[in-house]
């Protein structure tokens, strides 16, 4: 399974989805939106602006949902 969580330091919201994937024992990749431009460009290929972002198995979703994180992790 591959996880990508896009953030920035000081994002509250991305701590919440990462502190959720850490509860549920799931390894992720953190790709800093402010380190890395490039980063920038791969969240707006899937559409979304802000962060958190998170990407897994290609399936993109923005923000902190715990319940579309759960259904997405499970497919």
């Amino acid at each position: 399974m591959s996880i990508i969580v896009y953030s920035a330091p000081g994002c509250s919201t991305c701590e919440l989805v990462k502190n959720f994937l850490r509860e549920k024992e799931y390894d992720f990749e953190v790709r800093d939106l402010l380190a890395n431009r490039e980063y920038q460009k791969e969240v707006e290929a899937f559409g979304l602006l802000g962060i958190p972002v998170t990407v897994i198995n290609g399936k993109a979703i923005k923000g902190f949902d715990p319940g579309a994180l759960e259904r997405m992790l499970t497919e």
